[in-house]
């Protein structure tokens, strides 16, 4: 049974993400009506921001589930200016990924529509970065589709320490996705202003430490949060992955056309699904056809870094962790060989 007690606890577990004050601290909680396990509650932020309130009431929900809760019911108001200035006011800003003086590799890897195995090649290509000793993180910016973490394998969500976000570590990498922040796998129906802020909550309120490079996996075609991920990283680098059917390459170049309208360096184009070849006879196979690699990188005037075969990863029933190709299978092979040629295009690019 949940009562008023229950509650402030967890309350006291929950900060302000502008003040970083638990909200008890800042007296957040305006309205509290309990009946039986059902929650209702209004409570005050220092400011109004829809995406910060979504996770806060994620949060609240299921730690107040947990505490044997049935039902909780959340609304928001804000706190006045003079409770703020009561409280010590916002705190300044800390450095973030879009700081100056920050040397943080970006790599966005996109493609022009979806099923091309372009969050496989994300995932991969930064645990290939990360055997290659370079400190790595992995940013699911496909909002609408979030994938990694179940590709990965990953149960557990992102703490918070000294007031920011901690990403979760698997395999060596950083990892943020929004599907750490969506209860239940709940679809999102967010419009693009809104997605915006959450892009920028990634960059700002995460503490990604000091990494060498960070890979955005970026939703797929040219739409809103792509747009605004090439605008507030104007020297991202960026991948191109496709199929090798033509009209895929052809779909693909849209993407490609983007970053460099937006005049974002390409490091080069990864065919995915390249041919399937037969574990019994080594037999190769061309499923979705041949070219569109070839004919992609030609028309973007960029480098084929590598073709990846049609093929599940090698089963590791002692981990789960069903999209990762790890160091003993082939395919993670070809995945260092296309990172050593990125190492190698980003430091004669620096150089």
């Amino acid at each position: 049974m949940i009562d008023q007690q229950k509650i402030e606890e967890v309350l006291k577990t929950v900060q302000d993400p502008f003040l970083h004050k638990n909200l008890m601290e800042t007296g957040a909680l305006r309205e509290l009506k309990i009946k039986e396990d059902l929650v209702s509650m209004k409570i005050a932020l220092s400011k109004a921001d829809r995406v910060k309130q979504m996770q806060i009431q994620v949060e609240i929900s299921s730690k107040l589930k947990e505490a044997g809760a049935g039902s909780v019911g959340m609304r928001f108001t804000q706190l006045s200016e003079d409770e703020i200035r009561a409280l010590g006011g916002f705190p300044r800003e800390a450095p973030t990924l879009l700081s100056p003086e920050n040397k943080t590799v970006f790599i966005a890897v996109a493609s022009g529509k979806g099923g091309v195995g372009k969050s496989t090649v994300s995932v991969n290509l930064a645990l290939a970065l990360a055997r290659k000793g370079e400190k790595t993180g992995l940013l699911d910016a496909d909002i609408y589709g979030f994938s990694v973490p179940d590709m990965m394998g990953i149960e557990n969500r992102p703490a918070v320490a000294h007031n920011r976000i901690i990403p979760v570590d698997r395999f060596g990498v950083k990892v943020i996705s929004m599907g750490f922040f969506v209860e239940n796998n709940s679809p999102v129906i967010w419009r693009g202003p809104m997605l915006g802020k959450m892009l920028n909550n990634f960059f700002h309120d995460v503490d990604w430490g000091d990494l060498d490079y960070l890979i955005l996996d970026l939703p797929p075609g040219t739409g809103d949060v792509a747009m605004d991920v090439h605008s507030r990283l104007p020297h991202s680098k960026e991948i191109i992955v496709t199929t090798p059917h033509p009209t895929a390459a052809f779909v693909a170049a849209r993407a490609g056309q983007m970053a460099v309208k937006t005049k974002h360096e390409i490091l080069g184009v990864i065919e995915n699904m390249s041919y399937f070849e037969s574990r019994k006879t080594g037999e190769r196979e061309h499923v979705f056809g041949q070219g569109g690699g070839d004919k992609l990188s030609d028309l973007l005037q960029t480098d084929l870094l590598g073709r990846l075969p049609l093929r599940q990863p090698d089963p590791h029933p002692e981990i789960f962790a069903p999209g990762v190709y790890f160091k003993d299978d082939p395919v993670a092979g070809i995945y260092d060989k296309i990172a050593e040629k990125i190492l190698r295009k980003v430091e004669s690019s620096n150089g």
